[in-house]
C-alpha cells in the first residue's frame, strides 16, 4: 500500500503515531470498525485515546486516504482501498464483509434512471446474504 509517512505527507498531513497506526491497521484489516482500529492501534502504541483514533480515521477519510462504509444496521467501517468504485457483500449474520469489484467500466459504474440534476461521481452497492461459515451452520 505504499509508504505511509509519504501518503500522509503528500495529503497535506502531519506524520503521527496514531496516523501512522491507523493505516497499518487498515492494511491488515480492511473494513475494520472504529473500536477495531482503536483497540488495534492501542495493542501496537501502547496507548492511544479513543478521540485521536476517531479524528485521525475522519481526517484520513477526508483526505482520500481511506474509505467509510456502513451497512444498514451495523458499525461503521473502514478500508484502505479507495479511488475506485467498488461495492461490499456484507454476511447477515455475522457481518463480515468482502470486496465486490465493480461490474462495469468506470465509477460511478450504474447508472441510475434518473440524476434529478446531480453530478454522480460514486454509486454505493451492498450486496446481502450469508457467509459461507454462517450458511453452513443453518
Amino acid at each position: 500500500m505504499g509508504n505511509h509517512q509519504e501518503l500522509l505527507r503528500d495529503a497535506g498531513l502531519r506524520v503521527t503515531g496514531v496516523r501512522l497506526g491507523v493505516l497499518r491497521t487498515l492494511d491488515r484489516l480492511p473494513h475494520a470498525t472504529a473500536d477495531d482500529v482503536v483497540q488495534a492501534v492501542r495493542e501496537e502504541l501502547g496507548s492511544a485515546s479513543v478521540q485521536a483514533v476517531y479524528d485521525t480515521l475522519h481526517a484520513l477519510t477526508d483526505a482520500g486516504l481511506l474509505r467509510r462504509m456502513e451497512p444498514a444496521g451495523h458499525p461503521a467501517r473502514y478500508e484502505r482501498r479507495v479511488g475506485d468504485n467498488h461495492h461490499h457483500v456484507v454476511c447477515r449474520a455475522c457481518g463480515a464483509v468482502a470486496d465486490v469489484d465493480c461490474t462495469v467500466g468506470q465509477a460511478p459504474c450504474l447508472t441510475p434512471s434518473a440524476t434529478h440534476g446531480f453530478t454522480i461521481d460514486l454509486a454505493e452497492v451492498t450486496f446481502w446474504g450469508l457467509c459461507p461459515a454462517c450458511a453452513a451452520s443453518r
